[in-house]
C-alpha cells in the first residue's frame, strides 16, 4: 500500500512540475493554431481601392463590412519604407512583389531565409527561398527571414545565450499540417525562439518580424491594434 502511494505521489509530482513549466513556457507566447480546412486564413496588404490596411483595426473594420469577423491576425513579414512587402508576396494567386534572392544586411538576408505559402487546396508549407517553387497552385505567399527551423534543425547561425533579444513573431508547420503562429510576449533571442518551434515538433519555421510585431487575438484578451506595417495574415469566420 505504501509503495502504491509513493508511486502515485511521484507521478503527481512529475505531472505538476511538467505542467508548471509547460504553462510558464506557453504563457510567454501568444499562440494560434490554424487548421486550414476550417479556418479562413488570408494574406492582406491593400484593399480594393489600393489603400494599405496598415494595422489590425483597419482590417477588422474592412472584414466586418463583408459580414465576417476577424478572430486572429499577425503581421506577415518584413516591409520597406513605403510599407510594401520585402521579397515575394502573392495574394489570391497574384504575384504582387517578386522573390528576392540577393544578399544584404539585416534579418531578412540572414541566409537561408524562406517563404511561407498556402496552396489553393488549403495546404501550408515553409521552404527556404532556394527550394521554394512558385506555380499556379500557390494562393498566398510571403517571403521573410531568417528561417528559424530547417528540416527539424535550428538555423545554424543562431547562438545559444545570445544577447540579441527582441519581441519576435514567426510561423511554423506542425506535424499534422496545421499552421502555428507565435509571438513572444517578452524579448527573446533567435535561438530560444527557434527552439520553441522545434519543441512543437515543427520541421520548418520562419521568422516574420521583430520589434514592430503585433498580434490580434481577442479570445486570449490580446488586442494590439496600433502600428503601421505591410502584410497582415488574418483569420476570419
Amino acid at each position: 500500500m505504501k509503495k502504491k502511494l509513493f508511486i502515485f505521489t511521484f507521478i503527481i509530482l512529475i505531472f505538476s512540475i511538467f505542467s508548471f513549466f509547460y504553462y510558464k513556457e506557453n504563457n510567454d507566447f501568444i499562440i494560434y493554431e490554424a487548421n486550414l480546412k476550417n479556418d479562413k486564413v488570408r494574406f492582406y496588404w491593400k484593399d480594393e481601392n489600393g489603400n494599405n490596411y496598415f494595422n489590425f483595426l483597419n482590417l477588422k473594420e474592412a472584414i466586418k463590412n463583408k459580414n465576417e469577423e476577424l478572430i486572429f491576425a499577425t503581421n506577415g513579414g518584413m516591409y520597406k519604407k513605403d510599407a510594401s512587402p520585402q521579397g515575394l508576396y502573392i495574394e489570391n494567386g497574384e504575384t504582387k512583389t517578386y522573390i528576392d534572392t540577393t544578399n544584404g544586411n539585416g534579418n531578412f538576408y540572414l541566409k537561408p531565409n524562406g517563404v511561407f505559402y498556402i496552396t489553393k487546396d488549403k495546404k501550408a508549407s515553409i521552404f527556404t527561398t532556394k527550394k521554394f517553387k512558385n506555380n499556379e497552385d500557390v494562393l498566398y505567399a510571403t517571403q521573410s527571414g531568417p528561417m528559424l527551423v530547417i528540416e527539424g534543425k535550428v538555423h545554424p547561425a543562431f547562438k545559444e545565450n545570445s544577447q540579441n533579444v527582441n519581441i519576435r513573431n514567426g510561423v511554423g508547420i506542425l506535424p499534422n499540417g496545421n499552421v502555428i503562429f507565435v509571438m513572444s510576449k517578452k524579448k527573446i533571442n533567435f535561438y530560444d525562439f527557434a527552439k520553441f518551434f522545434k519543441k512543437q515538433n515543427c520541421k520548418s519555421a520562419l521568422y516574420l518580424d521583430g520589434f514592430v510585431s503585433r498580434t490580434y487575438f481577442p479570445k486570449k484578451k490580446w488586442e494590439q491594434v496600433d502600428g503601421n506595417f505591410g502584410v497582415i495574415i488574418g483569420v476570419s469566420k
